[in-house]
């Protein structure tokens, strides 16, 4: 664990935590980059965000939360991008919208809504 290379690159599986004690964040570096599956937690313990990455991109699904611990927002990339299909919440737990993206950019329709969970718009994005 927390291991460098000769070239002084981190290699392998880290850890590496707060002046708390707490779990910062873990996972793996190939030289110097993170790959595969990487959580990361706050201060509080309380996960912050967990992911996928390909040598040093995010890749594959992705997950955010807010302090109190309610999901913030779950979507895919690829190769570093936003791609596919994202929800985000209001910190109450309630959906605060919904739709595509394409290679990073908003694509298709996307529903808005308010924080007792009620539509409120909905956009259309080329």
């Amino acid at each position: 664990m927390n291991q460098l290379d000769d070239k002084g690159q981190k290699h392998g599986y880290w850890e590496q935590y707060y002046p708390n004690g707490k779990l910062f964040h873990k996972g793996n570096y190939v030289n110097d980059k993170e790959d595969g599956y990487w959580e990361t937690y706050r201060f509080n313990g309380n996960l912050r965000f967990k992911g996928n990455y390909i040598i040093g991109e995010r890749n594959g699904s992705w997950e955010w939360y807010y302090f109190n611990g309610n999901l913030r927002y779950k979507g895919h990339f690829i190769k570093g991008k936003q791609h596919g299909y994202w929800e985000d919440y209001w910190s109450n737990g309630n959906l605060w919208s919904k739709g595509n993206y394409n290679n990073g950019e908003l694509y298709g329709y996307w529903g808005l809504y308010d924080p007792s969970g009620n539509i409120i718009e909905k956009k259309f994005h080329l």
